[in-house]
C-alpha cells in the first residue's frame, strides 16, 4: 500500500463526485464512458488519455467498444480512491471536449 497517498474518506470523495460530470461510482473506483462519432475518433480520444495518463503517472482502465470508452480510476497501491482519481478524471473529461 502507498503511504503517500491516502484513500479519501467517504464524505471527501461524495463531494469530490459532485465535481465530475458523467462519472459514476463503483465500489472502490470511478468510472465513466464517453461516446464518440466512431471507432477512429474513439481512439484518438484513447491516445490523448494514454499521455495525459502517462504524464500524471496514474493509468486508468479503459474498455473500447467501437465508438465507446469507458475509463475506470483507483488507485490500487493507495487501496482507494484518492485525489489523484479525481483529477485525471476531471482531465479526462477536458480531453473529450478538445478538438480531435
Amino acid at each position: 500500500m502507498n503511504t503517500t497517498l491516502k484513500p479519501l474518506t467517504p464524505p471527501a470523495i461524495r463531494q469530490a463526485m459532485q465535481t465530475l460530470e458523467g462519472w459514476k461510482r463503483r465500489g472502490g473506483s470511478i468510472a465513466r464512458t464517453f461516446q464518440f462519432k466512431d471507432f477512429i475518433e474513439a481512439m484518438k480520444y484513447v491516445n490523448r488519455i494514454a499521455r495525459a495518463a502517462e504524464k500524471a503517472r496514474h493509468h486508468p482502465d479503459v474498455d473500447i467498444r467501437w465508438n465507446r470508452v469507458t475509463l475506470t480510476l483507483t488507485t490500487h497501491d493507495a487501496g482507494g480512491l484518492t485525489a489523484k482519481d479525481f483529477a485525471l478524471a476531471a482531465l479526462c473529461n477536458q480531453l473529450a471536449m478538445s478538438p480531435r
